[in-house]
């Protein structure tokens, strides 16, 4: 007996890149936004490891480490990025920030 069809795997991907990017357009929190861009790259990797999987083909997670570490960079300096702008605004709303000026 074989596991879940592929088209499991894609509407799973396709649900949590839909949260992410509702995540993104609505909260105001900068926290809240990472994680949501988080999320939606956790979907592409998803994806890329069904359709991996699939055609029984290991390009789709070399992507994925390809993918993880783009995201690995990002978080370390989108955290810097967070904790400078929270340093001095005290504050971690999009809004406030959404001015440059310090």
């Amino acid at each position: 007996m074989e596991g879940p069809q592929l088209s499991w795997y894609l509407a799973l991907s396709a649900i949590l890149f839909t949260i992410g990017v509702v995540g993104v357009i609505i909260k105001r929190n900068v926290i809240a936004m990472f994680m949501c861009i988080e999320l939606m790259l956790n979907a592409v990797n998803l994806t890329f490891v069904a359709f991996s999987s699939y055609f029984r083909d290991v390009t789709g997670q070399l992507f994925v480490f390809i993918v993880m570490t783009v995201a690995a960079a990002e978080a370390a300096v989108g955290l810097g990025i967070i904790i400078t702008i929270f340093r001095n605004r005290e504050s971690l709303d999009v809004d406030e920030a959404s001015v440059l000026k310090l």
